[in-house]
């Protein structure tokens, strides 16, 4: 899953992500999901990608977020109020900019 893109040092953040979540147990495929996502999030922190998305910008990093966010927004505090926004907007769910978190999750549970 490594690209070209990617400098070296990217790379080993990679790799080591990768081993760090298969000695975890996370399956290969799991692992590598993970393992690319946190460094093109760092990327795109550091300013290394030629897009990156608001939260990846001003959220914290995967690294200080100690997986809050984690398991697909099952987490203590589920996805953020921008998390919901935007899918909502993916969604065109109209009034959501009105829309309060809960209600968010709310309109997109139906």
């Amino acid at each position: 899953m490594p690209q070209q893109a990617w400098s070296a040092k990217r790379e080993r953040q990679y790799e080591k992500i990768k081993s760090s979540q298969r000695e975890r147990g996370a399956s290969e495929d799991r692992a590598e999901e993970i393992a690319a996502r946190t460094v093109n999030k760092n990327r795109a922190r550091a300013g290394e990608s030629r897009q990156a998305s608001k939260i990846s910008t001003q959220t914290k990093s995967p690294q200080k977020r100690g997986g809050q966010r984690s398991g697909r927004g099952l987490g203590p505090g589920g996805r953020t109020k921008e998390q919901l926004y935007a899918e909502a907007k993916r969604r065109k769910i109209s009034g959501r900019s009105k829309m309060t978190k809960r209600e968010l999750q709310d309109a997109l549970a139906r």
